[in-house]
């Protein structure tokens, strides 16, 4: 019998003090942001959409940055977040492979993304802002916000993507509960929202869309600015806490994983579990490292790598990043969190150094996956963290066809209570897969047509 703990743990003494910026670790230094023209964009250029302190973070190039004492303060109420070992799963598939998971469900917003959120409403009040914007998908990120600027002090607005914002009610309803205000998008409070309405009343809405209507309310005020919950720097920088935990955990019992696993829509809670592995893999360690999207929307697998806008007006600037074309509009898969046209930079980035693979999942695997979690470790996962288990369980099978005893390290990124429905769509066979058709790829890739070009 294993003395091994189901549960490896940190105390609050323990949790890291500083997040790590893998910019100063980079081989090759990530190509900076650029405007229409081509030319790199500065500091100055961002500051009506975001506060000076959180872009100076964005463009830092330092390997640690302090976590503010009120910011650590507000992440104990959850963190340290546990680290555990699924014995149950790996009983039921059979595999030689150990299996650990780091649990990021257990923060009031039920994932990973408050982690950022606090600190970005931190800074944003440090800066003298009274008022966010976002967007929001499955409405995670949203909820996070929501919750984060009550604890702050600070008010929040949440354009919610249409096809989730019906979806997903009871989301909408914590928003609500945490004292921001939640509107569908594309919505009629803004001139791109009327616009995109008029010529397409029942599209299922996206988040390029969504981000477009936040940052258009954002820069009409001066104590107003705008909040991403994933793809920029600084955001990956924020989720760096999970990774960090993580490798002090695996010290304590003595082991380093063999591969690391997060799901990838943005790119923040694959970032913050695989970033500060990543910092030992480019220094020589041996760990393979895996990103996990929808075969609906291939970002990583399928999109070039290319100076693309973060939103469908092109408010943002052009960002190097794998992209399916800012116009894309996304199937109305249950994972609404993995459905952005557009991969973090920074992951893009690595992607691009052959420092960690991508794969596509169809999302029947990714239920089928999450039921087998739910079945084997009592936990319902978000439909976004399933794909991270569908690609844990494959690697646990290859291990088995291999008969080799792999550590494998899973982001468990969310818990699903809140999408319940798409667990009864497919109980009642509702879903079905679908992946990208290549005509549809390549008609919006089109929308790339004259943006700069990277290299």
């Amino acid at each position: 019998m294993s003395t091994e703990p189901t549960k490896i743990l940190l105390s609050e003494d323990e949790m890291p003090r500083q997040w790590y910026n893998i910019q100063a670790d980079l081989p090759v230094p990530l190509p900076p942001p650029v405007g229409p023209d081509g030319n790199p964009i500065g500091p100055d250029d961002l500051a009506r959409v975001f506060p000076m302190n959180l872009i100076e973070q964005e463009v830092s190039t330092e390997r640690w940055i302090d976590i503010p004492e009120e910011v650590l303060g507000i992440l104990k109420l959850w963190r340290p977040s546990p680290l555990y070992r699924a014995r149950r799963l790996e009983a039921a598939l059979g595999t030689p492979a150990k299996i650990y998971y780091k649990n990021e469900g257990v923060s009031p917003a039920g994932s990973h993304k408050p982690n950022t959120a606090v600190a970005q409403a931190w800074y944003n009040k440090q800066f003298g802002i009274k008022y966010l914007t976002t967007e929001t998908g499955a409405g995670q990120w949203g909820s996070a916000l929501a919750m984060s600027c009550k604890l702050i002090g600070i008010e929040c607005k949440v354009f919610m993507v249409r096809i989730s914002f019906d979806q997903k009610p009871f989301r909408k309803i914590m928003m609500k509960t945490w004292g921001a205000d939640c509107f569908p998008s594309p919505s009629m409070e803004t001139a791109i929202g009327r616009k995109i309405l008029e010529e397409t009343p029942d599209t299922p809405g996206s988040l390029a869309i969504a981000i477009s209507e936040a940052i258009e309310q954002a820069v009409e005020r001066d104590d107003t600015r705008y909040a991403l919950g994933s793809v920029l720097n600084h955001v990956m920088l924020h989720q760096t806490i999970i990774g960090l935990e993580a490798k002090k955990q695996f010290d304590k019992i003595g082991k380093y994983p063999d591969i690391v696993i997060g799901c990838a829509g943005g790119g923040s809670n694959f970032a913050g579990i695989s970033f500060p592995f990543l910092c030992d893999k480019i220094h020589g360690k041996e760990v393979r490292v895996i990103a996990t999207e929808p075969e609906a929307c291939p970002t990583l697998t399928r999109g070039p790598y290319v100076y693309d806008a973060g939103d469908v007006a092109k408010m943002t600037p052009f960002l190097p990043m794998h992209s399916l074309g800012h116009r894309f509009v996304p199937p109305a898969i249950h994972a609404g969190g993995l459905r952005y046209h557009g991969m973090a930079p920074l992951v893009s980035h690595v992607k691009q150094l052959g420092l960690i693979e991508a794969t596509a999942m169809p999302q029947t695997e990714c239920y089928e996956a999450a039921l087998l979690f739910a079945h084997t470790e009592g936990f319902i996962p978000a439909p976004e963290t399933s794909h991270a288990i569908a690609q844990t369980i494959r690697e646990a099978k290859q291990a088995k066809a291999e008969g080799k005893e792999k550590v494998i390290l899973m982001n468990w990124s969310g818990h699903g209570l809140m999408d319940l429905q798409g667990y009864d769509a497919f109980l009642s066979g509702r879903i079905s897969d679908y992946a990208l058709p290549e005509e549809m790829l390549q008609r919006s890739l089109q929308s790339l047509e004259g943006h700069p070009q990277i290299g």
